[in-house]
């Protein structure tokens, strides 16, 4: 594998783990915050682990910053403004960085917005996941729609300019018309993003274990995305990937460096990273999930990331898995320049999808999904399994 000269941009990952309840359908770490959880520790320990990170990054800039759980506004403005504050003493962060922060409308003071933009977060992203009372209720949800109609507006009111929403479809019961009806509350709103994925059965889950009733079969499934993205499409948003749809120029830098396979420091509890280092290995890392553990290991100096190589052989699926994402799909050039490898270790499966419907050749360096291949993307991905 050849040397790799890290140009590969470098994002922040920051996990704030708590929320005021578990969602039946959530596999991150998040965990119930209860009477006692303890802000202040985490965030005096979250601040260590900052500075600890920033030693990976060497010289390079972070790009995008995204403060994500649980439900970070469960944290105050002045916890965020310290978090951040310590990213800017101890990373060089470009001038017009990305700084994304989750917000759930049952889990937000909405007075706190503006405290939250003095503290340098400068884009939100709003955990609505439907208009509809029921639905909410079938995931657990502790809001109701006009919460987030009020999260939005305390947002818009305290400055933000650049806001995502969440959106499912597929959900228990759920109907093509009502999937329908919360995109056209969403896009009522006008927000910057709207990010609209299906609901998915994740191991470790209430859902995984006990199937809700009523889920959605394939067909209808289909008829919902497509009909969702056909709406999303006439109100102005564009398509950049499965599940994002953005205003012009407004993609969500911190996702699309992922999908690239760019790399991402990872601070806090069961956050994990990936690097480059300057000898062309990738390393990919996890924090303790547990935040107690998490506190514990910081407080006593026990610093454990359970890092590990990602072996050569993995590299391919690895990067297909998130450039197949992307409906510009992915460059030849980006292939060698995130993995090291030759392009002739994928040639001949490129074409043979190519064959198959789900590839096309745009140009003599860039490849992308077709409808078909993005209908089925978990098979595309899965012919670049080593």
């Amino acid at each position: 594998m050849d040397l790799i000269q890290v140009s590969t941009p470098l994002s922040l990952y920051l996990h704030l783990p708590w929320c005021v309840s578990k969602c039946p359908y959530c596999d991150f770490n998040s965990h119930k915050a209860g009477e006692n959880a303890p802000f202040d520790r985490y965030t005096n320990a979250l601040n260590v682990d900052i500075e600890n990170e920033a030693r990976r990054a060497s010289d390079r800039a972070i790009a995008s910053i995204f403060i994500g759980g649980g439900t970070p506004s469960l944290f105050t403005p002045a916890q965020i403004k310290s978090v951040l504050d310590q990213c800017r003493a101890h990373f060089s962060i470009i001038s017009n960085c990305e700084i994304t922060m989750e917000v759930n409308p049952g889990g937000v003071e909405y007075g706190n917005f503006s405290g939250y933009l003095e503290a340098g977060v400068n884009r939100l992203s709003i955990g609505a996941q439907s208009f509809d009372n029921v639905m909410l209720q079938a995931l657990g949800r502790i809001h109701g729609p006009e919460e987030i109609r009020a999260a939005f507006s305390g947002a818009v009111k305290a400055g933000f300019d650049n806001i995502n929403i969440d959106l499912m479809f597929a959900l228990p019961g759920q109907q093509v018309d009502q999937a329908a009806a919360d995109i056209s509350y969403a896009v009522e709103l006008s927000p910057q993003h709207i990010s609209y994925y299906q609901l998915t059965l994740e191991q470790n889950t209430v859902f995984y274990k006990c199937p809700p009733k009523g889920i959605p079969n394939d067909d209808i499934t289909w008829e919902m995305q497509n009909k969702g993205h056909r709406l999303l499409k006439r109100a102005g948003y564009q398509q950049y990937e499965i599940s994002a749809f953005a205003q012009r120029d407004r993609r969500c830098c911190h996702n699309v460096n992922y999908w690239q396979f760019g790399d991402y420091l990872a601070a806090g509890a069961g956050a994990h990273g990936k690097i480059t280092t300057k000898d062309g290995k990738i390393i990919r890392y996890r924090k303790a999930s547990n935040p107690q553990e998490f506190i514990e290991h910081i407080e006593t100096g026990c610093f454990v990331d359970n890092s590990s190589y990602v072996a050569g052989k993995d590299l391919v699926f690895e990067f297909m898995l998130n450039a197949l994402r992307m409906l510009d799909g992915f460059s030849i050039g980006m292939f060698h320049e995130r993995t090291g490898l030759d392009s002739l270790l994928i040639e001949t499966k490129l074409h043979i999808a190519a064959e198959d419907g789900l590839l096309e050749r745009v140009d003599e360096d860039r490849w992308r999904p077709t409808c078909n291949g993005l209908r089925f993307l978990n098979d595309l991905q899965a012919r670049f399994l080593p």
